[in-house]
């Protein structure tokens, strides 16, 4: 299998063209469908939010541990996937690369129905577990059964979305994810008010949005003239390749995992110190999740586009470029999550005002969103940091930095400063994980940059040194 490294089109460039332009190229359009991907998010809530009630809203809230995990065995494949066909491309290894998306197709099979079909069949402990209610369990269970049903769906076009954009097509990867967004948005209301479906009509919605966008991704895998496709010939369950797929997705896996059980000490602290509040305090967390996962995602966006570049590059030996775009990634998260700081900061009302109407859930938004959001500017750069140890094949260190967040600081405050503070104590919690975070990070990165430079300074005069040159006779 080959292709021309003179297309300018070639994915062969992320190691030639200009960080700036190859993160234009491969942010923006990462950047537009997140941004799709989260107003969608929002805009779903907001048709719950009002077209079903306030409880509905806390019923979806408690969805929010399974959803993680759900995600946490499809990221497990899709982005280990995403970044070892990354680094084989930086290393001219395009039968390997082809092995990658055939194995990433089977194994989103395997993992889809296991993980699909296990949660159905448990489908009620599983939201207890996590703090449903009488009142709300209902909502969750009807909401849940729809999009287990779908999970083969979610898992092939998540997984092969993710390698589209890796093997060099990232606006092909954003008209998929635009396309399961605007189909969406379109069957909800539908589903939702005319058909007076209500919380399973949202459900029922994102499963066939998601099918359309499935079916787009599969031909662009299908056809052979993209850079990168199904071939028979090459190998579909690679045991070597499955390992190293697991190894570099253990990180986004664990973050997931660490996410689905901090929300169930954060739904279980809100049910217990929110009194007769609690299932609105859940509701209010549910308003609070998805504002700052709106920016979080713009972020991810910015993670996504920046993967295929720093694992080329590092695949390639190009460190100064890694740098180069490690450091412009960095200051760009900042940014995005400084603007989430200011808007959330100065205009709490008007953003709850968008999922509700009932009084008392706005004002228990608005006191999460003042106490929650102070620290909320360094998320960015953690997020970036992190994914950048991921995307140079680095996974222990973005699962340590993964885990000091959602485990090693969040889990102790969410166990004592709601016993002080009370809900405001939840919180805080987060707030100030946040920030510890964000200073671990740093620190392992400095400690990291100095070590690569080392080494790559030594392969540098290896190279150069008058013994591997050849000397005249």
């Amino acid at each position: 299998m080959t292709a021309s490294a003179d297309n300018s089109k070639s994915p062969l460039t992320l190691g030639t063209r200009s960080i700036a332009g190859l993160l234009v190229q491969y942010s923006v359009p990462a950047i537009i469908a997140s941004v799709a991907t989260s107003l969608y998010n929002i805009i779903d809530s907001i048709f719950i939010g009002r077209g079903v009630g306030p409880l509905a809203i806390a019923g979806l809230a408690i969805t929010f541990p399974l959803m993680n995990l759900m995600v946490a065995f499809c990221t497990l494949i899709a982005v280990g996937g995403a970044t070892i066909s990354s680094i084989f491309m930086g290393q001219k290894a395009i039968d390997r690369a082809t092995d990658v998306v055939n194995n990433v197709l089977t194994l989103c099979l395997i993992h889809s129905v296991v993980v699909g079909g296990l949660s159905l069949l448990f489908i009620d402990e599983i939201l207890l577990f996590f703090g449903a209610t009488p009142e709300t369990i209902p909502y969750a269970r009807e909401f849940m059964e729809v999009i287990l049903c779908g999970t083969p769906i979610t898992y092939i076009f998540i997984g092969l979305n993710n390698l589209m954009r890796a093997t060099g097509y990232p606006r092909k990867a954003m008209v998929s994810a635009l396309l399961s967004v605007g189909v969406n948005l379109v069957l909800a209301p539908i589903f939702i008010f005319k058909l007076d479906m209500g919380i399973r009509g949202a459900a029922t919605a994102t499963v066939l949005a998601q099918s359309v966008a499935c079916v787009w991704v599969l031909s662009h895998f299908i056809s052979r003239k993209s850079f990168i496709h199904f071939d028979v010939r090459c190998r579909w369950f690679t045991p070597s390749i499955i390992r190293r797929i697991y190894a570099i997705g253990l990180s986004p896996f664990l973050m997931n995992v660490c996410a689905c059980v901090v929300v169930v000490f954060i739904n279980k602290a809100l049910l217990d110190y929110g009194d007769q509040l609690g299932n609105l305090s859940v509701g209010a967390y549910g308003i609070l999740n998805r504002t700052t996962m709106f920016f979080v995602m713009i972020v991810f966006g910015v993670t996504q586009g920046m993967q295929p570049i720093l694992g080329f590059n590092y695949g390639a030996g190009q460190w100064e470029r890694v740098k180069r775009t490690l450091r412009i990634g960095v200051w760009i998260g900042l940014s995005i999550t400084t603007t989430g700081w200011a808007v959330c900061e100065l205009l709490p009302d008007a953003v709850s005002d968008l999922f509700t109407t009932d009084p008392t859930l706005i004002e228990l938004t608005r006191r999460a969103f003042r106490i929650y959001f102070i620290a909320y500017p360094v998320v960015g750069a953690q997020i970036v940091i992190q994914n950048y140890f991921q995307s140079v094949g680095r996974p222990k260190i973005s699962i340590f930095l993964s885990l000091t967040r959602q485990l090693l600081f969040l889990i102790p405050f969410l166990v004592v400063l709601p016993r002080f503070y009370g809900i405001d104590g939840v919180w805080a919690s987060m707030t100030g994980s946040d920030l510890l975070a964000f200073i671990v990070a740093i620190i392992t990165l400095v400690v990291s940059i100095r070590r690569e430079n080392r080494r790559f300074a030594a392969l540098r005069q290896q190279s150069s040194s008058p013994s591997s040159a050849n000397t005249p006779e």
